[in-house]
C-alpha cells in the first residue's frame, strides 16, 4: 500500500513525524510504501537545513524517492520560500534554506508531483 502524509495539526511534525514515522522508516519496519508529505503552518519548520529532524528526513527520502513538499505560502511565511503571496498555487514560488529534496507548492503542484504515483491512503495529522 502506497501512503501519503499531511502534517497539519499542531506538533504533528515534531511528534508523529519525528517519533513514530521517521524512526520507522529508517529502521524499515514502517510497513507501507510512503510516496509523499506535505507540511502546513509550523510543520515546515522541520524542513530547514541543517534541523536534526529535516536532515534525517531528507536522508530517508533521497533513499526512498519521496516527494517531500511544504504549502507555499506557509513556507513564504517562514522565509523558507521566495517569491510573493500574489505566486502562491502557480508553482512559480521556489524553495530556500530548505533540505535538499525540499519542495514548495500548493495542491495543483502536490497533484501533479504525486499524479504519476498516486497513493492509495492520504493520512493527515
Amino acid at each position: 500500500m502506497k501512503v501519503a502524509y499531511i502534517f497539519k495539526s499542531d506538533m504533528a511534525s515534531t511528534f508523529q513525524l519525528s517519533t513514530m514515522i521517521l524512526p520507522q522508516l529508517e529502521a524499515g519496519i514502517h510497513g507501507v510504501e510512503v510516496i509523499g508529505m506535505f507540511f502546513f503552518d509550523e510543520n515546515a519548520h522541520i524542513l530547514r537545513k541543517g534541523n536534526a529532524i529535516g536532515e534525517r528526513l531528507n536522508k530517508i527520502a533521497k533513499e526512498k524517492g519521496m516527494l517531500i513538499m511544504a504549502c507555499d505560502q506557509c513556507a513564504l511565511r517562514r522565509d523558507l520560500a521566495e517569491g510573493d503571496f500574489e505566486m502562491c498555487g502557480s508553482g512559480s514560488v521556489k524553495p530556500k534554506n530548505m533540505i535538499d529534496v525540499g519542495q514548495v507548492g500548493c495542491f495543483p503542484q502536490l497533484y501533479a508531483a504525486l499524479g504519476g504515483n498516486l497513493p492509495n491512503l492520504v493520512i493527515t495529522l
